[in-house]
């Protein structure tokens, strides 16, 4: 088997105070991003409301676009460049009209800049109420997920153990959360999905480690390590394994970031943060804690 660190001896234990240092720091950012950006930013989603992508014949600033929508006031647009200067998407609070004619007005508005045509290539409109459903239905699907692997881990290791995972699977989606709002992305059903991704990986390094500590200790003796010895001794034994799965995991999650396109780069942002801060989790954070 590939290995990349081999016979390492590093003393987690003994740093674990940096690392919970680390981890404070990390989580008190995220929500205090989070509070001063006034919640996250729901995308359309969650929120309701019409999302219309167009596309100019020439390149425009967002100026010109705003100025385009004025002529029709429909409320406070959210205009977002959308890979190259000629395409945008334009976010839409909830209006009386329907889809066809918004639409319909959208298109005549833009056009009549002067900028040229104007092109409409996707359309998507989410009800009020069906925005309220869906935000529900992500925050008891996270909390499912969670209560899962704690009904998992505590049958598996013990409950401690599943306290432990909750509590270090809630440090991953906290800093996921809190980079995506300081960076200012949507929070998404693919984000969402991205969110759950993270879940399922970070609990599997974390159980990965827990299952090294159990076997060490069934090996020990009464005269062996101490629990920081065994503790030390899992973490390195799976140090290898652990960086190579999250750096290939890391790498793939990189590339659809860079090269994935628009549509997907918010999910593939979520993924990278998750990576790193659940391959954090799991060395520094979980098997510590416990």
């Amino acid at each position: 088997m590939l290995q990349i660190l081999v016979n390492t001896n590093y003393d987690f234990v003994g740093k674990r105070r940096w690392f919970y240092l680390a981890s404070l720091g990390a989580v008190i950012i995220s929500i205090v991003s989070i509070v001063a950006h006034g919640g996250l930013n729901y995308g359309i989603d969650f929120t309701g409301g019409t999302l219309i992508q167009v596309r100019y014949e020439k390149a425009v600033t967002v100026d010109h676009v705003r100025r385009g929508l004025d002529r029709i006031q429909l409320g406070t647009a959210v205009i977002q460049q959308f890979g190259d200067p000629q395409e945008y998407l334009v976010r839409l609070p909830q209006s009386d009209r329907k889809s066809d004619e918004l639409t319909k007005a959208v298109q005549g508005a833009l056009s009549s800049t002067g900028d040229g045509a104007v092109e409409i290539r996707r359309v998507e409109f989410v009800g009020p109420q069906v925005g309220r459903d869906l935000q529900l239905q992500a925050l008891y699907a996270v909390l499912a997920g969670m209560a899962g692997i704690l009904i998992y881990v505590a049958i598996r290791f013990d409950y401690r153990g599943g306290v432990v995972s909750v509590l270090a699977l809630a440090h991953d989606v906290t800093v996921t959360l809190g980079a995506l709002s300081i960076a200012g992305r949507e929070i998404s059903l693919p984000v969402l999905a991205a969110l759950l991704t993270i879940v399922g990986y970070s609990i599997n390094d974390t159980i990965v480690v827990f299952d090294r500590i159990r076997e060490t200790r069934g090996r020990g003796t009464r005269r062996g390590p101490g629990l920081a010895g065994l503790i030390n001794a899992a973490i390195n034994q799976t140090l290898s394994r652990t960086l190579l799965t999250s750096f290939t995991t890391f790498l793939s999650a990189f590339v659809l970031f860079l090269f994935g396109g628009e549509v997907l780069r918010d999910f593939a942002f979520a993924l990278v943060i998750g990576v790193v801060t659940g391959t954090y989790s799991s060395v520094a954070a979980a098997a510590l804690i416990l």
